[in-house]
């Protein structure tokens, strides 16, 4: 049974398996040694991400620094589901016998006393490792680009998929959100921190320009048609996007009607920023100065 409002569980999905590896060898324990300091009722669900010259990687050009042993042993140290994102959605069937995707889904298959998943975009990719590879769970990919209603509907209902993220422009769809039944509501994993152009005619090409590039295709830089696009990312104006869910959103508006996933963004971002959200979504506001403390003093940490 669903439970309501705050007696439910807030899950995090947070950025940088591979990319941020230090910083989560810091967070980890500062999370777990001061439980206190951040919000009970919220957890960390994942840490995703893929190493750099990632074949199978999609979503962002991948520039994690290649120690996947080390990542996988840090997550099963303190009991984290890791997922890799393997959401490129223009591969081939010569593809799926790339040795290093290989011997990542070998490597992670196992993850102790927290399954780890996949999070896929391309069909042929998902029946590969499910053949191939049986220990993981599956996360329909953002980079799907699903903005009918419809098509979320139809995504959820495949069992195939634990969990499922929308284009982050159904966010305030609440009419039909809260129909879903309450299994579907389970599923569903909201993409809180974009900072694209709300109204952007070309996400999913700019996705599959990303994918052509993890495939080492020649082909030119997408050029994003935002009108804020020289600005880069930054928090405050994801703030303002229509689909943001903030702190506030999450207490009073999702986890009554029954949503716990929430997916923080950020693998190409520095680990600054990422401490930045991970105060903002998760810290309690009295001991924010001390998790920053606690993070900026670390003498391993490169936070710039």
């Amino acid at each position: 049974m669903i439970q309501k409002g705050m007696d439910m569980k807030a899950y995090y999905h947070l950025p940088g398996l591979f990319e941020f590896i230090d910083f989560y060898r810091a967070f980890l324990p500062l999370f777990r040694e001061h439980r206190d300091w951040f919000y009970n009722w919220c957890e960390i669900g994942s840490i995703y991400g893929a190493p750099a010259d990632c074949l199978w990687g999609g979503g962002r050009v991948g520039f994690g620094e290649d120690r996947p042993e080390e990542a996988a042993q840090l997550m099963r140290e303190w009991g984290v589901s890791a997922r890799l994102t393997f959401s490129n959605s223009l591969l081939r069937p010569e593809h799926l016998a790339d040795k290093k995707c290989n011997a990542l889904c070998a490597l992670f298959e196992n993850g102790g006393t927290a399954p780890n998943g996949i999070i896929i975009a391309s069909d042929l990719l998902l029946d590969h490792i499910r053949k191939k590879y049986s220990g993981f769970y599956f996360v329909s990919s953002t980079t799907k680009v699903l903005t009918e209603f419809a098509q979320l509907e139809a995504e959820l209902d495949r069992e195939e998929f634990r969990y499922v993220v929308p284009d982050f422009r159904l966010n305030r769809a609440f009419d039909r959100l809260y129909a879903l039944s309450a299994e579907q509501k389970q599923k569903v994993e909201f993409l809180c921190n974009e900072c694209c152009w709300f109204f952007c005619p070309d996400r999913k090409a700019c996705y599959e320009n990303v994918s052509r590039k993890n495939l080492g295709e020649s082909c030119p830089d997408h050029i994003c048609a935002s009108p804020a696009a020289h600005r880069g990312y930054r928090f405050s104006d994801a703030m303002k996007n229509p689909g943001f869910i903030g702190l506030e959103d999450i207490q009073k508006v999702y986890l009554p009607q029954g949503f716990s996933h929430f997916k923080i963004e950020g693998r190409s971002l520095g680990s600054a920023i990422l401490l930045e959200f991970l105060l903002y979504y998760m810290t309690k506001p009295e001991h924010q100065l001390q998790v920053r403390e606690e993070m900026y003093l670390d003498s391993t940490l490169d936070l710039f």
